[in-house]
């Protein structure tokens, strides 16, 4: 995933693509059971805050929920040496495994 320009506009300096796939990767690991789920994920993103990851998660369910409902149209995606399968990056199968 890239940065949130488009979700929030003035987070988006500083949160960069790679902050975005911490932040994604600690969704993985910790989970909604997880005790101390906004700290821990605050902490292995680095230079970021509890309400500042409550906010991204907020940001990343109404863009979940916008692509769901059809708002934001699926990209165009190529397929696997003409067979038509479809290639699903490593972000998208982290998303697909997340328990949010």
């Amino acid at each position: 995933m890239t940065s949130n320009t488009l979700s929030s506009p003035n987070n988006s300096l500083r949160w960069t693509t790679e902050k975005n796939e911490l932040f994604e990767n600690a969704l993985a690991i910790y989970d909604k059971d997880s005790p101390d789920r906004w700290n821990n994920i605050a902490m292995f993103v680095g230079g970021t805050t509890e309400v500042e990851i409550k906010r991204q998660y907020e940001i990343l369910l109404e863009d979940i929920k916008n692509i769901e409902s059809g708002k934001v149209p699926l990209p165009a995606y190529r397929s696997n040496n003409g067979c038509g399968e479809v290639r699903i990056t490593n972000a998208e199968q982290r998303l697909r495994n997340l328990k949010l």
